[in-house]
C-alpha cells in the first residue's frame, strides 16, 4: 500500500469523478495551452490506469466546500461514492496492486527494490520543491521530514549532509534558456549514478545527452570512469519543449538541443 496526501487546493465533488476519467485533464483549457505545458505532460491516464489495477481511494476537500468526498474504486469500477470530514487538500492511497493481473504482478520487483524507486520519486519532487514541506514515511517509519528551505539546505537534507562546501553553484541566463542548481566538487564523482538531476520547469527528467555535456565539463578533473554528482535546473519557454514523447514523463525533447549542449558545458566548466 503507498498514499500520497497533500493540503493543496483540493477538488470539487464533480472534478474528483472526472479525474478518474481517461484521457481527462485540468491543464488544457484552450488550444494555445497545448504549447504551454508547466507539469509532467496532459495525458490524464494515470489515475485511469492505476484504479484499473488497484484499490484505490481518494479523498479530497476543496476550501469552497464544508464537507469532502471520497470515492473507492476497484478493478476501474466505482465501488463507493460518499461525502466524508476531510482536511483540505487530496489523498489518494492504492492497495493491492495488480490483484486482478496476476501475470503483472510477477514483474515486480522485490518489496524493498519497490520501494526504493518511491522514495527515489519522492526525492525528486523534494528537491525542485524546496519551497513545500515535505514529508515521507516507510512501513510507518519517518525517514524524511523536510522543511521548506533554500535549494542547497534541500539537497544537503535530502543526502543526510551536514556541510555545504562540496557544492559550488552553476548559474547562466541567456535568450535561449536559463540554467542554475549546484554541483559537487570532482572529488565526489562516483564510480555509480545515483546524484545526477536534471529539472526543466521545475519537473525531473533523464538526458544521457545532456549528462555527456556535464561529464565533458569535468575532463581533466575526473577519472573518466567516474560521474559528476549535479543538480541542475533549466528554466525555458514551454513552447521550446515537448515532454510527451516518453510514456514515463522521464524524458523531454529540446527544440535546440546542440544549443543548450553548448550552454550547459560552458556554465558547469565555468
Amino acid at each position: 500500500m503507498f498514499q500520497v496526501s497533500d493540503n493543496g487546493c483540493g477538488m470539487d465533488n464533480d472534478d474528483l469523478n472526472l479525474c478518474i476519467k481517461r484521457h481527462a485533464t485540468s491543464k488544457i483549457k484552450t488550444s494555445n495551452d497545448l504549447n504551454n505545458i508547466k507539469t509532467m505532460g496532459f495525458r490524464g491516464e494515470a489515475l485511469a490506469s492505476i484504479s484499473e489495477i488497484s484499490i484505490m481511494e481518494i479523498k479530497t476537500k476543496s476550501k469552497e466546500n464544508d464537507v469532502g468526498n471520497r470515492v473507492i474504486f476497484s478493478s476501474g469500477n466505482k465501488k463507493k461514492s460518499e461525502q466524508f470530514n476531510a482536511q483540505q487538500g487530496t489523498s489518494v492511497k492504492v492497495e493491492n496492486i495488480f490483484f486482478n493481473f496476476p501475470a503483472r504482478k510477477k514483474f515486480l520487483k522485490s518489496e524493498r527494490i519497490e520501494s526504493k524507486h518511491i522514495v527515489e520519486e519522492f526525492k525528486r519532487v523534494a528537491i525542485i520543491n524546496n519551497e513545500i514541506n515535505f514529508i515521507c514515511y516507510e512501513n510507518g517509519k519517518e525517514i524524511y521530514n523536510l522543511k521548506k528551505t533554500k535549494l542547497l539546505n534541500r539537497i544537503l537534507e535530502i543526502n543526510n549532509l551536514k556541510i555545504n562546501n562540496n557544492y559550488v553553484p552553476v548559474s547562466e541566463e541567456t535568450s535561449i534558456v536559463k540554467i542554475s542548481g549546484y554541483i559537487a566538487k570532482p572529488e565526489l564523482a562516483k564510480k555509480t549514478r545515483g546524484e545526477q538531476y536534471f529539472f526543466v520547469n521545475k519537473r525531473f527528467f533523464k538526458s544521457n545527452y545532456l549528462s555527456h555535456a556535464v561529464k565533458s565539463a569535468f575532463k581533466g578533473l575526473i577519472d573518466e570512469k567516474k560521474i559528476p554528482t549535479f543538480y541542475i535546473i533549466f528554466e525555458i519557454n514551454p513552447s521550446q519543449i515537448d515532454v510527451n514523447i516518453h510514456p514515463n514523463k522521464i524524458e523531454i525533447k529540446f527544440s535546440d538541443e546542440k544549443s543548450i549542449y553548448s550552454i550547459l558545458r560552458s556554465a558547469v566548466k565555468k
